[in-house]
Order: C-alpha cells, then structure tokens, then sequence
C-alpha cells in the first residue's frame, strides 16, 4: 500500500477541527485513504453516498439521519447529497467535540456558496490529488523546502533526454493506471472523462450540453500551461464566453483543470492579469491531446507543454501535504520575461522554477530568473531551471540547472 504523505495532516486535524474534508478527484484514492485512517488511526463508521440506499436515506431526511449517526463517522462522496452537510452543521454546533465527522467528496464542495458557508469555522478542507511522484517512490520530497533554504538538489549520472521520462509523464498519479500498459491506461482515461463529463456533471450542475464542457476539456488540454484566454476559448468553441466561463468553473470543481495565477508585487495586477491554465495530470493530458510515450520522446514541441504541466501538477501535489505551503504563480513581464512557476510564502520569500525538456541548459535559459532574482533582492531564495540532462549545474548567485529527478528527490 502507498503511503500517502496528506495522511499525518488529517489525523492532526481530526484531533481539534469538529469536520475534516478531504476533497479531491474522482479516482485518486480518497476513499482509501479515510478508511485506512478510520481502520488504524481514528476508529469509525464507514458509510458511502455511492450506495443507493445510504444515499436514499440521505437525501430523504438529512437530519434524520445525522441524528441517528453515532460519531465517529466517515461519510464519502458527499456531493452526491449537499444539504448533508447543513445537518452535520446543525449537529456540530451542538457539540463541539473535535474530531465527529471525516468527509469526503470528489467535487469541490467550497464553489457552493451555501454549502461551503454551513460549515465556515467548523471544518477544514484538505486536498487529495493524484499520486505525486515522490509518494509513487516511497520518499518524502524535500525539493520545495529546500529552495526556500536557499539551496538545490545536487545530483549526478541521472537519466538523460525526454525518453528516460516519457513512460513516467505518460502516466501520471491517477492510482488506476499504475502498473498499466498504455492501451489499458487508455481504457481508464476514456471511461474516466466519460463518467466525470456525464454523471458526475450532473451531480453538481444543471448544464444543458455536456458534449461542450468535454469540448472545452480538450482544448484545454491543446493549451496546457499556456496563458488561460476565454475569448479565443469562447471562439474557437463556437459558444459564448459566459459559457466558458461557467464550464471552466465546473471542470475545476471536477479537479480537472487547474489555475496558476499571475504574480506580480503589486497585489492587485495579480487578479486582473491572465493565469495559466493546467490540466490537473500529465496522463489525463497526453490521453486528451493524443500524445504516447513515443511522441513524448521525440517530439519537443508537443513535450514542452507536457513537461511543464508535469512539474506544475507535481509542485501543486507536494505543496498540499506540506506545512508553510507556498501559493503557486506564474510570471510574465512586458519585456517577454517569463518565469515558469513562482512559488511565494506568506513572508514575501520567492522561489522560481523554469521547466525545459531538453537535456542541455544555458544561460539564456535564466533570463527569466535572473530579471525575477535582481528584482526582488534577498526576498528571491533560489531559481532552478529543471531539465532532463543529467547532472546539477551552478548558473550565478542562486541559480542552478537541476536534473528533473531533483523534482522527487528526498534531499539525502
């Protein structure tokens, strides 16, 4: 069984918080998890909203049936029956007991302004994502710590060029596909989007076409780690950008697409510039825009977008389980300056992280973070080009080129 690194922060919540709810998509192993914990670590009842008649009983009278909940309880999949939790709520502000109710959903239940109220002050919200590849290794990565030291991985003789990790991209965290060939992973891909895009669309939402949320999903994934541009969006779809906007809403409640903000010092450019916009998994990706392990390897326009949206997904994966976790932001200048990822934490400190599926760096590769290094002073901690040659290469005062397997790496 894989360890999974979001499991010591729900037990500490448990132990003050009334409710713990672990949101996260569909398949990425939430319901393993909380019955592992509820086994082992927090002895409870399991129940599931994926069963007909637990669901029925839910959806008939919710307070009823909280009512009749001897807690601890584990209760999964609570989407399927919102007004649950205005029960849990009632309940909780009864007693306030930490520790009563460890909830799961697989769509993100804090877009509900009602839902996400009933439970302000009494529970908090933890996210589950696919495996991250330190997990899939057995190792706690310290890359993201360790930039804000100051520092880098220092590695040597690792794997070299895009093919040493085009199985590895093509796959991604998805638990299902592990261990799979590339037809079977095909397989769980196209049944996958088939039943979030269809069954679970109309769990949350009253959306008239579904064909045109799974039409958005693709070209999405055609722009992965690309500036999010609704307009251009909205055109090359054919629908209104009011449409849009309300789809991409509903796949990032779906944990299928994701967005990094713009950063800039001043606080309000960061809202009004364009984020990027990410497909949540590198495998999910490459199944939407058609792209093997072979293409991975050999073609570097497609692998670019691929590689970064990797890296992306991964920082999002490690960050959700670690404790000062930074927010993640992109960083584009006038002058055509860019910075892949920014990583910023509450104390102003900086980290920058540019994404290159080449095995060769140079110093061009830095014009970026040098700008963002020389900008921000001592406020900028480390700057790391992360590329698929082989060995950690000093580039100037806090910068350096570091082999993709620094991504994962434990620091040891």
């Amino acid at each position: 069984m894989i360890e999974r690194h979001l499991r010591p922060l729900v037990i500490e919540a448990l132990g003050d918080t009334r409710v713990v709810v672990v949101l996260g998509a569909r398949q990425v192993g939430k319901s393993t998890l909380v019955q592992q914990i509820a086994t082992t670590d927090w002895p409870a009842t399991v129940l599931t909203l994926d069963d007909r008649a637990t669901r029925d009983a839910v959806l008939d009278d919710p307070t009823g049936f909280v009512a009749g909940l001897k807690a601890p309880v584990v209760i999964d999949e609570v989407q399927r029956a919102p007004d649950l939790l205005l029960a849990i709520k009632a309940r909780v502000d009864r007693d306030q007991t930490p520790g009563q109710f460890l909830l799961t959903g697989s769509a993100n239940i804090l877009t509900a302004p009602r839902i996400a109220d009933a439970l302000t002050g009494r529970a908090e919200y933890l996210w589950l994502a696919p495996f991250s590849q330190g997990e899939l290794a057995g190792v706690r990565e310290s890359f993201v710590p360790t930039l804000f030291k100051g520092s880098w991985p220092n590695l040597t003789s690792e794997d070299v060029g895009r093919a040493a990790f085009a199985k590895r991209v093509a796959t991604g965290g998805y638990p299902a596909v592990s261990g799979r060939t590339a037809g079977r992973r095909e397989r769980f891909f196209t049944s996958y989007v088939e039943t979030i895009t269809g069954r679970d669309l109309r769990t949350i939402a009253q959306v008239h076409d579904s064909a045109n949320v799974r039409s958005l999903l693709s070209a999405l994934a055609a722009t992965s780690s690309t500036l999010l541009n609704v307009e251009s969006l909205a055109r090359d779809l054919a629908v209104a950008s009011n449409t849009v906007r309300a789809h991409l809403a509903l796949l990032e409640t779906l944990f299928l697409s994701q967005r990094a903000p713009a950063w800039s010092s001043n606080l309000l450019s960061r809202v009004v510039k364009a984020p990027k916009a990410y497909i949540t998994d590198s495998g999910l990706l490459c199944h939407l825009i058609g792209a093997d392990e072979q293409r991975i390897a050999m073609d570097g326009a497609i692998a670019g977008p691929i590689f970064e949206t990797f890296v992306a997904t991964e920082l999002t994966r490690q960050i959700a389980s670690q404790s000062n976790a930074p927010k993640q932001y992109h960083y584009r200048d006038r002058d055509g300056r860019e910075v892949d990822i920014v990583l910023e934490r509450r104390d102003g400190s900086v980290v920058g992280v540019e994404v290159k599926s080449t095995a060769s760096a140079s110093p061009r590769d830095f014009r970026g973070l040098r700008h963002l290094r020389d900008r921000l002073g001592e406020r900028f901690k480390a700057g790391v080009l992360l590329y698929t040659g082989p060995s950690t290469v000093p580039f100037g005062d806090r910068l350096a080129a570091v082999p993709l397997a620094g991504l994962w790496s434990d620091g040891a």
